[in-house]
């Protein structure tokens, strides 16, 4: 759990329809062999996500600290989709996810740190 209301899953773990609220996939490439069906994903806004240039620099040796102040970087310009997020955490359960084996330190994190916001 990670901010207000904000749940960190892998998207590979099976839904959990009690707990889990909105489920909304923050990554931009949708997983690998995972069906939209067993995803049961309710919104997938790709503009939240790390951009393409973002993520290979990253994959390519970039740091964590200067991947975070990139990262934030782009959330400053992405105020209408922070917003309808932040709208859906203060309504009910949220869950972001995404494919990375550790979630709490991924930019799914980063991102529930700014829903808090």
């Amino acid at each position: 759990m990670s901010g207000r209301g904000v749940r960190l899953r892998r998207v590979y773990d099976p839904p959990e329809p009690g707990a889990d609220g909105v489920r909304v996939l923050v990554d931009r490439l949708w997983p690998r062999g995972l069906s939209k069906e067993a995803a049961a994903v309710d919104q997938w806004p790709k503009a939240l996500a790390p951009s393409t240039e973002l993520r290979k620099w990253f994959h390519g040796g970039g740091s964590a600290e200067e991947f975070r102040r990139r990262y934030e970087a782009e959330l400053a310009g992405a105020g209408a989709e922070l917003d309808r997020l932040r709208d859906l955490a203060a309504s009910g359960p949220l869950t972001l996810l995404t494919a990375v084996r550790d979630p709490a330190s991924s930019h799914a994190a980063i991102l529930a740190e700014h829903l808090a916001e």
